[in-house]
């Protein structure tokens, strides 16, 4: 999609500051990022989306909406209760948009309680919208529930089933959907005439999601549970496919990101044998060009790169065209490599390469250009989640 055609779509995402069942719900991190941010990083990652706006009465959602690339709307306190409307803020977010983009035609209203969702799976539901020439467009979960009512006396009722015929398979029943509540789509003049998310025809567009909203702390943690199992990436599996080289940080990717230093001045550093083992496999599997690409001058990097039998460039101040040299030799191109990085004197790099990728606990601005923030630690897990992630795409090609 052009430049132009994106400036025709924004994204409102609305996170107001309270919350009763998660006190500070849009603030917690689940995969060592904010809901709130997630839903943010969605948004940017989708390629039919020119801006991103956050809907927020919280001075610190604002902040961290900030961080992570989104304009700031300041909601009215009247607007951001337990009883006030979606449509509401919605409707609000309108006004200063249409100031901002002069062509805006279509809206995306984003969840910060679905942290699933993808930039792919927006540009998805916007396309089903334009496909199906739709006033709106939502996110699906495919259901083959049997579901049932009451009556009037409180007797069981099937919905899409007779009770009282032989009970059918499930793959036999209707099609029927459930909205996953992470993604609505609508056309910006519909919607403002309407009033409301569903202001004419509807497109359903289905996602492959777990099932979950966060409206818990027993929803918060499962989905931390399955981010983590899941490896999920969040980023255009195409991306993934063209990958050749990973290359990475040393101090707060390998290691926790502190030094031990004795009486004599000696430093020691703490990895984790979880990732060491990550990157055997991935080494083993011959797939990508492996690089500890280091501004740490410490003797340790070498040895940690020996016992992993990965190639160490250390004691660099100029990361960028060390790379460049060492790409030249391999014979590859920036657009083929991961970087893996966790500070500032990463970010030229990151922002070089084809795809970008950080542990959880990184600096604030690795944070917001990574493409990938990896659900643990650096030194405690990160690494092992990419490689785990990337040998399981590689089984899926």
């Amino acid at each position: 999609m052009s430049h132009s055609e994106c400036q025709t779509t924004a994204c409102v995402i609305l996170a107001r500051g309270g919350s009763k069942g998660v006190p500070g719900k849009n603030l917690r991190h689940v995969g060592g990022v904010s809901l709130v941010a997630r839903a943010v990083r969605a948004a940017r990652m989708a390629r039919q989306v020119g801006c991103v706006y956050v809907s927020t009465d919280d001075a610190a959602i604002a902040t961290e909406a900030r961080l992570y690339g989104a304009r700031i709307i300041d909601r009215p306190a009247a607007l951001a209760s337990d009883t006030a409307s979606s449509e509401s803020g919605w409707l609000h977010a309108l006004s200063h948009l249409r100031r901002d983009m002069p062509d805006l035609s279509r809206l995306v209203f984003l969840q910060c309680t679905s942290p699933f969702t993808t930039g792919a799976d927006i540009d998805h539901c916007l396309k089903s919208m334009q496909d199906k020439g739709a006033d709106c467009a939502l996110s699906v979960i495919a259901d083959h529930s049997f579901l049932w009512s009451q009556d009037a006396d409180g007797w069981g009722q099937g919905v899409n089933h007779t009770p009282a015929h032989p009970r059918r398979r499930r793959q036999d029943l209707p099609p029927a959907f459930r909205e996953s509540g992470a993604i609505y789509c609508v056309k910006a003049d519909a919607f403002e005439a309407a009033g409301q998310r569903f202001c004419g025809t509807v497109a359903l567009c289905p996602v492959d999601h777990p099932p979950i909203e966060i409206d818990s702390e027993r929803d918060l943690q499962i989905c931390a549970l399955l981010l983590q199992q899941m490896g999920r990436v969040g980023v255009d599996p195409a991306r993934l496919r063209g990958l050749r080289a990973v290359v990475m940080d040393f101090d707060g990717v390998h290691t926790d990101n502190r030094v031990q230093v004795d009486e004599t001045g000696q430093e020691t550093v703490r990895s984790s044998r979880y990732d060491g083992l990550g990157l055997s496999m991935m080494r083993d599997a011959g797939h990508w060009r492996m690089l500890i690409l280091s501004k740490e001058r410490n003797p340790v990097v070498a040895r940690r790169a020996e016992k992993l039998t990965i190639p160490a460039l250390h004691g660099i101040d100029d990361k960028l065209t060390a790379l460049d040299a060492w790409l030249s030799v391999e014979g590859l191109t920036r657009q083929e490599v991961l970087y893996v990085g966790n500070d500032v004197n990463d970010k030229a790099v990151m922002q070089a390469v084809g795809l970008s990728a950080c542990p959880s606990d990184s600096h604030p601005e690795i944070m917001a250009i990574a493409d990938w923030i990896l659900p643990f630690p650096g030194g405690a897990g990160a690494l092992r989640a990419m490689a785990d992630a990337l040998l399981a795409h590689m089984g899926r090609q």
